[in-house]
């Protein structure tokens, strides 16, 4: 299996590859796993749709973004995400690389 890339640029619009943890006890980016994915902790249960909409919220708030900004390209019933993120104002660690102008 070919490792994916844990995030790339189509523009200005941040693709991340994500492997996400619900029920964690805070909400962190954790670090880039050896498959290639952006390991993301959050509290919220994977529960009717809680975990994602709270994935949301939170890449917003660390990307600088509005929740609008931050859609759920794939993964909806999985752990493994894959999310855009549309103008990101703010790259966090561990997301290197200029901000395309």
């Amino acid at each position: 299996m070919t490792p994916v890339q844990p995030f790339l640029w189509d523009g200005d619009t941040l693709i991340l590859n994500i492997r996400l943890q619900p029920r964690a006890s805070r909400d962190e980016i954790v670090a880039i796993q050896a498959d290639g994915r952006l390991k993301i902790r959050i509290s919220a249960p994977p529960v009717d749709g809680k975990a994602n909409e709270h994935l949301r919220r939170y890449l917003a708030e660390i990307f600088g973004v509005s929740r609008s900004a931050v859609t759920l390209l794939s993964g909806q019933t999985g752990r493994n995400k894959r999310v855009s993120i549309s103008s990101p104002g703010v790259l966090p660690s561990p997301i290197t690389g200029k901000i395309p102008l």
